[in-house]
Protein backbone atom coordinates (compact mmCIF):
# COMPACT_ATOMS: atom_id res chain seq x y z
CA UNK A 1 0.00 0.00 0.00
CA UNK A 2 1.80 3.50 -0.82
CA UNK A 3 2.40 5.90 1.91
CA UNK A 4 1.21 9.50 2.03
CA UNK A 5 4.20 10.88 1.03
CA UNK A 6 4.49 8.86 -2.09
CA UNK A 7 1.35 9.62 -3.51
CA UNK A 8 1.96 13.19 -3.10
CA UNK A 9 4.82 12.78 -4.51
CA UNK A 10 2.85 10.82 -7.10
CA UNK A 11 0.80 13.42 -7.79
CA UNK A 12 3.05 16.39 -8.21
CA UNK A 13 4.92 14.54 -10.76
CA UNK A 14 2.25 13.26 -12.47
CA UNK A 15 -1.17 15.63 -12.13
CA UNK A 16 -4.27 13.96 -12.84
CA UNK A 17 -6.41 14.73 -16.07
CA UNK A 18 -8.68 17.21 -13.84
CA UNK A 19 -5.47 19.14 -12.81
CA UNK A 20 -4.84 19.52 -16.23
CA UNK A 21 -8.11 20.28 -17.19
CA UNK A 22 -7.90 23.33 -15.29
CA UNK A 23 -4.76 24.14 -16.02
CA UNK A 24 -5.98 24.37 -20.28
CA UNK A 25 -9.17 26.06 -19.12
CA UNK A 26 -7.08 29.03 -16.88
CA UNK A 27 -4.48 29.41 -19.54
CA UNK A 28 -7.28 30.08 -22.04
CA UNK A 29 -9.32 32.57 -19.77
CA UNK A 30 -6.05 34.41 -19.64
CA UNK A 31 -5.83 34.21 -23.36
CA UNK A 32 -9.15 35.66 -23.37
CA UNK A 33 -9.07 38.44 -20.86
CA UNK A 34 -5.93 39.74 -22.37
CA UNK A 35 -7.21 39.69 -25.97
CA UNK A 36 -10.54 41.30 -24.78
CA UNK A 37 -8.78 44.20 -22.95
CA UNK A 38 -6.08 44.58 -25.38
CA UNK A 39 -8.63 45.24 -28.03
CA UNK A 40 -10.59 47.94 -25.87
CA UNK A 41 -7.17 49.69 -25.55
CA UNK A 42 -6.47 49.61 -29.07
CA UNK A 43 -10.09 50.98 -30.18
CA UNK A 44 -9.86 54.15 -27.70
CA UNK A 45 -12.85 52.39 -24.86
CA UNK A 46 -10.32 52.43 -22.81
CA UNK A 47 -8.81 55.62 -22.90
CA UNK A 48 -5.34 56.94 -22.28
CA UNK A 49 -4.86 57.05 -18.65
CA UNK A 50 -8.44 55.62 -17.68
CA UNK A 51 -7.70 53.24 -14.61
CA UNK A 52 -8.24 49.49 -14.72
CA UNK A 53 -10.66 47.97 -12.21
CA UNK A 54 -9.76 44.66 -11.60
CA UNK A 55 -12.85 43.89 -9.38
CA UNK A 56 -15.07 45.69 -11.83
CA UNK A 57 -13.28 44.08 -15.01
CA UNK A 58 -13.42 40.68 -13.67
CA UNK A 59 -17.21 40.99 -12.53
CA UNK A 60 -17.95 42.38 -16.27
CA UNK A 61 -16.46 40.08 -18.39
CA UNK A 62 -17.38 36.90 -16.14
CA UNK A 63 -14.03 36.05 -14.66
CA UNK A 64 -12.39 36.15 -11.64
CA UNK A 65 -9.87 38.46 -10.87
CA UNK A 66 -7.03 36.32 -11.28
CA UNK A 67 -6.84 35.80 -14.88
CA UNK A 68 -7.71 40.10 -15.20
CA UNK A 69 -4.42 40.48 -12.64
CA UNK A 70 -2.35 38.37 -14.96
CA UNK A 71 -3.69 40.01 -18.71
CA UNK A 72 -2.51 43.12 -16.88
CA UNK A 73 0.59 41.93 -15.98
CA UNK A 74 0.32 40.72 -20.28
CA UNK A 75 -0.22 44.04 -21.32
CA UNK A 76 2.28 46.14 -19.12
CA UNK A 77 4.82 43.82 -20.80
CA UNK A 78 3.44 44.74 -24.01
CA UNK A 79 3.54 48.57 -23.48
CA UNK A 80 -0.50 49.48 -23.48
CA UNK A 81 -0.62 49.60 -19.38
CA UNK A 82 1.39 51.15 -16.91
CA UNK A 83 1.52 50.26 -13.31
CA UNK A 84 2.12 52.14 -10.46
CA UNK A 85 3.00 50.67 -6.70
CA UNK A 86 0.26 51.01 -4.82
CA UNK A 87 -1.79 52.66 -7.20
CA UNK A 88 -2.96 50.25 -9.76
CA UNK A 89 -2.82 49.50 -13.51
CA UNK A 90 -4.18 52.21 -16.17
CA UNK A 91 -4.04 52.62 -19.97
CA UNK A 92 -0.70 54.28 -20.93
CA UNK A 93 -0.77 57.79 -22.29
CA UNK A 94 -0.11 58.40 -26.16
CA UNK A 95 2.43 60.76 -27.72
CA UNK A 96 2.29 62.30 -31.07
CA UNK A 97 5.83 63.69 -30.29
CA UNK A 98 7.11 60.02 -29.69
CA UNK A 99 5.73 59.10 -33.07
CA UNK A 100 6.98 61.39 -34.92
CA UNK A 101 10.74 60.89 -33.98
CA UNK A 102 10.97 57.61 -33.94
CA UNK A 103 10.01 57.48 -37.28
CA UNK A 104 12.25 60.70 -38.40
CA UNK A 105 14.96 58.48 -37.24
CA UNK A 106 13.80 55.42 -38.61
CA UNK A 107 13.25 57.30 -42.10
CA UNK A 108 17.16 58.60 -42.06
CA UNK A 109 18.38 54.81 -41.29
CA UNK A 110 16.37 52.23 -42.90
CA UNK A 111 16.60 52.99 -46.39
CA UNK A 112 20.26 53.13 -46.23
CA UNK A 113 20.65 49.95 -44.33
CA UNK A 114 18.39 48.48 -47.29
CA UNK A 115 20.23 49.45 -49.83
CA UNK A 116 23.36 48.11 -48.28
CA UNK A 117 21.09 45.14 -47.42
CA UNK A 118 20.05 43.78 -51.18
CA UNK A 119 23.62 43.50 -52.86
CA UNK A 120 24.54 40.59 -50.21
CA UNK A 121 20.74 39.14 -49.67
CA UNK A 122 20.18 35.68 -50.52
CA UNK A 123 17.39 33.84 -52.11
CA UNK A 124 16.72 31.68 -48.76
CA UNK A 125 16.45 35.16 -46.73
CA UNK A 126 14.17 36.22 -49.50
CA UNK A 127 11.93 33.42 -49.36
CA UNK A 128 12.25 33.65 -45.26
CA UNK A 129 10.87 37.14 -45.72
CA UNK A 130 8.19 36.02 -47.84
CA UNK A 131 6.79 33.29 -45.74
CA UNK A 132 7.45 36.11 -42.61
CA UNK A 133 4.53 38.62 -44.59
CA UNK A 134 1.87 35.74 -45.19
CA UNK A 135 2.39 34.81 -41.43
CA UNK A 136 1.37 38.75 -40.90
CA UNK A 137 -2.16 38.50 -42.53
CA UNK A 138 -3.09 35.86 -39.88
CA UNK A 139 -1.34 37.14 -37.00
CA UNK A 140 -3.32 39.15 -34.08
CA UNK A 141 -2.30 42.25 -33.46
CA UNK A 142 0.14 41.31 -30.58
CA UNK A 143 1.68 39.39 -32.47
CA UNK A 144 1.78 41.33 -36.09
CA UNK A 145 4.31 44.00 -34.58
CA UNK A 146 6.84 41.28 -33.41
CA UNK A 147 6.32 39.34 -36.85
CA UNK A 148 7.04 42.81 -38.71
CA UNK A 149 10.22 43.17 -36.59
CA UNK A 150 11.43 40.04 -37.59
CA UNK A 151 11.02 40.65 -41.25
CA UNK A 152 12.76 43.67 -41.24
CA UNK A 153 16.04 42.42 -39.75
CA UNK A 154 15.85 39.59 -42.26
CA UNK A 155 15.65 42.44 -44.75
CA UNK A 156 18.91 44.25 -42.82
CA UNK A 157 20.81 41.54 -41.97
CA UNK A 158 22.80 40.77 -45.08
CA UNK A 159 24.28 44.66 -44.87
CA UNK A 160 26.48 43.42 -41.63
CA UNK A 161 25.50 46.63 -39.86
CA UNK A 162 25.64 45.01 -36.54
CA UNK A 163 25.22 48.86 -34.49
CA UNK A 164 22.79 49.96 -36.83
CA UNK A 165 20.72 47.56 -36.60
CA UNK A 166 20.47 46.99 -32.81
CA UNK A 167 19.82 50.57 -32.83
CA UNK A 168 16.50 50.03 -35.30
CA UNK A 169 15.11 46.94 -33.37
CA UNK A 170 14.69 49.36 -29.97
CA UNK A 171 13.32 51.91 -32.12
CA UNK A 172 11.07 49.12 -33.50
CA UNK A 173 10.22 47.78 -29.66
CA UNK A 174 9.74 51.13 -28.77
CA UNK A 175 6.47 51.67 -31.62
CA UNK A 176 5.48 47.93 -30.84
CA UNK A 177 2.21 49.60 -29.14
CA UNK A 178 1.64 51.71 -32.11
CA UNK A 179 1.45 49.37 -34.82
CA UNK A 180 -1.21 47.66 -32.56
CA UNK A 181 -3.62 50.87 -33.49
CA UNK A 182 -2.45 50.36 -37.29
CA UNK A 183 -3.02 46.59 -37.66
CA UNK A 184 -6.44 46.44 -36.57
CA UNK A 185 -7.82 48.02 -39.55
CA UNK A 186 -8.18 45.61 -42.33
CA UNK A 187 -7.47 48.13 -45.26
CA UNK A 188 -4.29 49.17 -43.38
CA UNK A 189 -3.00 45.60 -42.96
CA UNK A 190 -3.90 44.81 -47.01
CA UNK A 191 -1.62 48.23 -47.73
CA UNK A 192 0.89 46.97 -45.15
CA UNK A 193 1.01 43.51 -47.08
CA UNK A 194 1.66 44.48 -50.56
CA UNK A 195 3.74 47.35 -49.76
CA UNK A 196 5.83 44.42 -47.54
CA UNK A 197 5.86 42.35 -50.66
CA UNK A 198 6.54 44.78 -53.05
CA UNK A 199 9.74 45.12 -50.81
CA UNK A 200 10.79 41.42 -51.01
CA UNK A 201 10.17 41.47 -54.90
CA UNK A 202 12.95 44.67 -54.90
CA UNK A 203 15.34 42.26 -52.98
CA UNK A 204 14.74 39.49 -56.01
CA UNK A 205 15.27 41.86 -58.49
CA UNK A 206 18.57 43.24 -56.48
CA UNK A 207 17.87 46.93 -57.17
CA UNK A 208 18.56 48.81 -54.35
CA UNK A 209 17.72 52.07 -55.79
CA UNK A 210 14.12 51.06 -55.80
CA UNK A 211 14.32 48.77 -52.24
CA UNK A 212 14.87 52.11 -50.89
CA UNK A 213 12.36 54.22 -52.79
CA UNK A 214 9.73 51.70 -51.51
CA UNK A 215 10.96 51.71 -47.79
CA UNK A 216 11.20 55.63 -47.31
CA UNK A 217 7.61 55.17 -48.84
CA UNK A 218 6.79 52.60 -46.69
CA UNK A 219 7.96 54.49 -43.17
CA UNK A 220 6.52 57.41 -44.51
CA UNK A 221 2.68 56.03 -44.68
CA UNK A 222 2.90 53.80 -41.84
CA UNK A 223 4.25 57.19 -39.66
CA UNK A 224 1.18 58.96 -41.32
CA UNK A 225 -1.30 56.13 -40.54
CA UNK A 226 -0.38 55.64 -36.80
CA UNK A 227 -0.25 59.37 -36.37
CA UNK A 228 -4.17 59.80 -37.43
CA UNK A 229 -5.57 56.97 -35.58
CA UNK A 230 -3.63 58.51 -32.49
CA UNK A 231 -4.89 61.32 -32.68
CA UNK A 232 -8.13 59.94 -32.91
CA UNK A 233 -8.03 58.54 -30.14
CA UNK A 234 -6.54 61.34 -28.40
CA UNK A 235 -9.20 63.64 -29.00
CA UNK A 236 -11.71 61.47 -27.96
Amino acid sequence: MPSAVTSTRRSAEAPDSADTTRRIVRTTTVELVTTALRQRILSGDLAPGEVLRQEALADELGVSRVPVREAITRLVGEGLLTKVPHKGAYVAELSIGEVQETFEIRLRLEPWLFSQAIPHISDADIARAEKLVNEMDQAESGLWGQLNWRLHETLYLPAGRDITLQMLRGLHDRSDRYFRFQVVQVPIREQSHDEHMNLVEACRKRDAKLGAKLLEQHVKTAAQQIIAVVETIMAR
